[in-house]
C-alpha cells in the first residue's frame, strides 16, 4: 500500500520541477543563432548589396567615353571633270575606301530631374531591402520561439505520461500480487493494461512529435538542443496595452507596405520626368580620310559641341506609364489598408487568446486541487478495504489529465503571447 501513495507524491514533485520558470537568454541564443545559420536569411540580406550597388549605379553621372572605329567601302566614286591649267582632270570629291578611328567622349549637362529621381528611388530599394531583412528575421524568430516551446511541451508532456505510467504500473503489481492471494480477479488486471497501453501510446505520440520539432529546431538553428522547461516568454505591458500601434511603428510588414508605396510614388516621379528635355555636351578627336583636296589622305579631326533634345511625342507612353503609375501607387494604399485591418483582427484574436488563456489556468488550480482530494480518498477507501483498485487508478489517471490540461493552457497561452509579439513587431531576441 505504501506505493500507492508514493507515486502521487512523486508526480507532484516532477511537475514542480517541469513547472519552474527558464531563463529565455536561451531562446535568444537560438534565435541570434538561427539569424546566421538559415540559409533564407542570407538570400534576403544579399538583395541590400544589390540595392546598393543598384545606387552606385544610379548615381553615376560621369562622362561618358568611347573609341570607334570604321570602314566603309563605297561605290560609285565621285568624281568631276574640272579644268586646270588648261587641262581637264577628274577631280575626286569623296573617297572609296572611307576609314575613320576617334574617341568621343559626351556629358549630360542638366537632365532636369532625372537623376535625382532615379537616386531617391534605389535609396528607397536600399530601404525596402534592410526592412525586408528585418521582417524575415521577425518570422524567422517567431518560428524559432514556437519550436522552443513545442519541445518543452511535448517534454513535459512524456513526463507526465511516465509519471501515469510509472503509477499503473506500480498497481498492476499490486494487484497481480492479490491475484495470486485471491484478493483481486484478472478483470481488474485488464482493465490496468489496457489502461497502461493507452497512456504508452500517448507517449508515443509526443515522442514522436517531440522529434519532428527538435529536427525543425537543428533544420533552423544548426542545434537541437533545448535545456529550458518553463513557458516564461514574457510580453512588456506597453505592448499588451496598444498592440496595434506598436505594430505599426515597429512590425517589418508596416515598414514594408510604407516603402512600396513610396516606391510606386518614386516611380510615378520618374514616369512624369518622361517628357523632360536633356542638355548634353559632347566632344570627340581622331583620324580620318575624305578631306579634299586629298580625300585618301587619314588627317587629323576634331570636334566640340552642345545638343538638348526635346520630346515632342512619343505615341502617349509617357502618359500610359505615368497613369500605370498612378494605378500601382492606388494598389499600394490599399493593400496597406488591407494589412492593417488583418493585423487588427489578428492581434484582436491573440489578445483574446491571452485573457482566455489567463482564465483557464485560474480555473485548472481548483480541479487539479478536487482530482488530487478524490484520488486521496480513493487511497483511503482502499487501504481501509472498502475501495477498489480500478476507483484509485481512476483517480490518479484523473489527477494527471487535470494537469495535463493545465499544460496544455500554459503552452496555448505562452504561444500566443509569442503570436502577438510577432504581430506588434517586439524584438524579444
Amino acid at each position: 500500500m505504501k506505493k500507492i501513495f508514493f507515486i502521487p507524491v512523486l508526480f507532484s514533485a516532477v511537475s514542480s520541477l517541469l513547472g519552474q520558470v527558464n531563463n529565455t537568454n536561451e531562446l535568444q541564443r537560438l534565435v541570434n543563432t538561427s539569424f546566421t545559420y538559415f540559409p533564407g536569411v542570407k538570400e534576403v540580406q544579399n538583395t541590400i548589396t544589390t540595392a546598393k550597388q543598384q545606387l552606385e549605379i544610379a548615381s553615376n553621372n560621369l562622362p561618358r567615353v568611347d573609341a570607334n572605329a570604321s570602314y566603309t567601302y563605297v561605290r560609285p566614286k565621285i568624281v568631276l571633270p574640272l579644268e586646270i591649267n588648261g587641262k581637264t582632270q577628274e577631280f575626286q570629291f569623296a573617297p572609296i575606301n572611307n576609314m575613320n578611328a576617334n574617341v568621343t567622349g559626351s556629358y549630360t549637362l542638366f537632365d532636369f530631374g532625372r537623376l535625382k529621381a532615379n537616386i531617391e528611388k534605389a535609396k528607397e530599394d536600399i530601404r525596402y531591402a534592410e526592412h525586408n531583412t528585418d521582417y524575415a528575421r521577425y518570422q524567422l524568430a517567431g518560428q524559432v520561439a514556437a519550436i522552443y516551446y513545442n519541445i518543452i511541451f511535448y517534454r513535459r508532456g512524456i513526463a507526465i505520461e511516465d509519471s501515469v505510467i510509472a503509477y499503473l504500473d506500480d498497481n498492476k503489481s499490486i494487484v497481480e500480487s492479490k491475484l495470486k492471494n485471491g484478493d483481486a480477479i484478472k478483470l481488474d488486471l485488464l482493465n490496468i493494461q489496457a489502461q497502461e497501453d493507452a497512456e504508452t501510446n500517448r507517449k508515443i505520440d509526443l515522442q514522436t512529435a517531440l522529434d519532428k520539432q527538435i529536427n525543425l529546431l537543428r533544420f533552423s538553428t544548426g542545434s537541437g538542443e533545448v535545456m529550458g522547461t518553463g513557458f516564461d516568454f514574457m510580453v512588456p505591458a506597453e505592448v499588451l496595452g496598444d498592440a496595434l500601434a506598436a505594430a505599426r511603428n515597429t512590425n517589418p510588414a508596416f515598414l514594408l507596405a510604407a516603402d512600396r508605396v513610396q516606391q510606386a510614388k518614386d516611380q510615378q516621379a520618374i514616369a512624369r520626368l518622361g517628357t523632360r528635355p536633356s542638355l548634353n555636351i559632347g566632344a570627340g578627336t581622331g583620324f580620318k580620310n575624305g578631306y579634299v583636296p586629298d580625300v585618301n589622305a587619314l588627317k587629323f579631326n576634331y570636334e566640340a559641341g552642345v545638343s538638348i533634345k526635346v520630346p515632342i511625342y512619343d505615341g502617349n507612353r509617357t502618359k500610359q506609364q505615368v497613369k500605370l503609375a498612378e494605378s500601382l501607387l492606388s494598389q499600394q494604399q490599399l493593400a496597406t489598408e488591407t494589412l492593417s485591418s488583418t493585423y487588427t483582427r489578428d492581434i484582436q484574436q491573440a489578445l483574446v487568446d491571452i485573457h482566455s488563456g489567463e482564465e483557464r489556468i485560474r480555473n485548472t488550480a481548483g480541479q487539479i486541487d478536487q482530482a488530487v482530494q478524490a484520488e486521496n480518498i480513493a487511497a483511503s477507501r482502499f487501504k481501509n478495504g472498502v475501495g477498489t483498485n480500478l476507483e484509485i487508478t481512476a483517480a490518479s489517471t484523473a489527477v494527471a489529465r487535470a494537469q495535463f490540461t493545465r499544460l496544455q493552457y500554459e503552452y496555448q497561452l505562452c504561444l500566443a503571447k509569442v503570436e502577438l509579439a510577432r504581430l506588434a513587431g517586439y524584438k524579444f531576441w
